[in-house]
């Protein structure tokens, strides 16, 4: 059938208007849904922040906080009353699943990479009160050393931690990991490493629900630095490091019941 320039063109601009009209609405509604996703901010300055010390605001460092603080609301119901786990790179390293490590145990990742332990009290609420845990595994600290927190301030740090977890449920068992050694090389002396530690050891001993595990002293050579066959850039464990962990934190698992 014969058609007309004229309305060949005609049905042409309808066509592209349709095509237009789609496009925008498809569009729209991805805006829609860029807007009305959760949002997980660092907080701007440190001003009403509980906790004292450093808080971290790279910008890489805000990527990594919104994308595995939104993984964690997505898992809200999946995680619920699980033996969650509390830090940094370290804890997030292991994996959501902990590559298997603990059976048919319920556990929940709640690490983020270049987390300090005021950021860490900071999202408390959120991230692992809100699961009302069976129990609450902790390791954290490293990144605060490498920003010149020192170690008293840490320490703060992690008792306000303890003690609002030991609010919410004063039968929940925490288990408190000694911070693990790296290399001065990295902004993380062996001496304050150490001094830490210590510090965390008398928290520990000040407190029935809180169970010390010692993840120094399996690592550590002979100047107090992390082992590169354990730690291959000093700082993060590999394969033979996670099993390691695993197999210091199992007696006080098996201990609690857990």
């Amino acid at each position: 059938m014969f058609c007309s320039p004229r309305r060949l063109l005609r049905v042409l601009c309808v066509c592209l208007g349709v095509e237009l009209a789609c496009g925008l609405s498809g569009n729209m509604l991805l805006a829609q849904e860029a807007t009305t996703q959760k949002q997980f901010l660092i907080p701007e300055t440190n001003e009403g922040m509980a906790g004292e010390g450093p808080v971290r605001r790279y910008d890489w460092m805000k990527q990594v906080w919104q994308r595995r603080r939104a993984t964690f609301d997505s898992r809200q119901e999946q995680d619920r009353h699980a033996i969650v786990f509390l830090g940094d790179s370290i804890t997030q390293g292991w994996g959501d699943d902990f590559r298997g490590s603990f059976g048919d145990r319920q556990v929940a990742n709640r690490g983020i990479s270049g987390d300090t332990t005021r950021g860490m009290l900071y999202r408390l609420e959120e991230d692992v009160l809100s699961l009302d845990p069976k129990a609450v595994v902790m390791l954290m600290g490293t990144n605060d050393l490498e920003e010149h927190a020192e170690p008293k301030t840490v320490a703060g740090n992690v008792r306000l931690i303890l003690d609002e977890l030991h609010e919410h449920n004063a039968d929940m068992p925490i288990v408190l990991c000694l911070v693990m050694p790296s290399s001065e090389t990295k902004a993380r002396p062996a001496k304050k490493i150490k001094t830490l530690n210590s510090m965390l050891t008398e928290i520990a001993e000040e407190a029935d629900h809180v169970h010390l595990v010692d993840t120094w002293t399996p690592f550590a050579n002979e100047n107090g630095d992390a082992k590169v066959e354990e730690f291959p850039d000093l700082l993060h464990p590999n394969e033979a490091g996670y099993a390691k962990w695993k197999a210091a934190l199992e007696p006080t698992l098996k201990q609690l019941g857990l």
